[in-house]
């Protein structure tokens, strides 16, 4: 178990989205340059998560022949490639994105992190045609498998890019990371909650993936699963430096998305959270916590 960083994330409808490591909706470079940061940030936060995820993939591979092709689908802005690659030194990655924005974000910071020469950006619907991407020693696939329009479809796709006796690493989670108390002192107490179960009613519209059984779907591919854990996020005071951003980033996601369907009071309770500037509003509180799920899934091509 590892307590530390997601994602996270945000999940809306996007069967036309399929940007792992977090979630999109809408279009537009604002909106994307939102979500690219929000990804940044979960795995900045949440680093703990990530670093005992790529742990748990890395013990799997002993005794294997050395990981040399990293695939990872729904990249975003390749936040699990980076750690795959910091980890498995020898390797090189194919990161599969819809969106062109993404994979240049993604293409920026491998250079800065001075890896261009080892990641391979592709952009892909992968609700359309998957581009030849194997065979791969090892594939990624964190909180994008639930944006597929047929994730038993994609898992075939990943079967066939793997070679035999190849790890797939599945992350997924069942609901957003939460950030604050019961009472905030402003509005009526339990805003976060509601905004959360005005998502979860929307679920079955919007991700009506999100929350499969995947470790059956798994099986159903023809996988082997090695190993399920479930990471468990729980961070207070002294939260990481990006802790407020990152909450800031997330609540205006949720915010966004719900806004429609809040009454008033909410609407206002949130304006004064994400848009205020007084000891209320979020970059100022000294009560937040990180509380946020993962389960991850890793399992072998026979």
């Amino acid at each position: 178990m590892n307590t530390d960083q997601h994602q996270h994330q945000q999940h809306q409808h996007h069967q036309h989205h399929q940007h792992g490591e977090g979630n999109g909706h809408g279009h537009g470079p604002a909106t994307e340059a939102a979500l690219a940061e929000m990804l940044d940030l979960d795995a900045e936060v949440l680093h703990d998560y990530l670093t005992g995820a790529v742990g748990l993939i890395h013990g799997l591979t002993a005794g294997d022949p050395p990981v040399r092709r990293i695939l990872d689908v729904g990249s975003g802005t390749g936040t699990g490639t980076f750690a795959l690659l910091r980890r498995f030194e020898g390797a090189e990655a194919t990161t599969l994105d819809i969106s062109a924005g993404m994979l240049e974000h993604l293409g920026n910071k491998a250079r800065t992190l001075g890896l261009a020469d080892r990641v391979h950006p592709v952009r892909a619907d992968l609700d359309a045609a998957w581009p030849a991407v194997g065979p791969a020693d090892l594939v990624w696939a964190s909180t994008s498998l639930h944006h597929m329009a047929d994730p038993g479809r994609a898992l075939a796709e990943i079967h066939a890019a793997l070679r035999p006796g190849g790890l797939l690493a599945v992350a997924e989670f069942d609901t957003l990371p939460r950030f604050l108390p019961e009472d905030i002192g402003i509005g009526r107490p339990g805003l976060e909650e509601r905004a959360q179960a005005l998502i979860d009613a929307a679920k079955a519209v919007d991700v009506p993936h999100l929350g499969s059984d995947w470790g059956a779907l798994l099986a159903g591919a023809g996988f082997t699963i090695e190993a399920e854990e479930l990471f468990t996020v729980e961070l207070t005071d002294p939260l990481p430096a990006a802790a407020g951003r990152y909450a800031q980033s997330t609540l205006r996601r949720v915010r966004d998305h719900v806004a429609d369907r809040l009454d008033a009071q909410d609407r206002a309770a949130f304006a004064t959270l994400l848009d205020g500037e007084g000891p209320e509003a979020l970059p100022h509180r000294t009560d937040l916590r990180i509380r946020a799920q993962r389960t991850v899934w890793v399992a072998r091509r026979p």
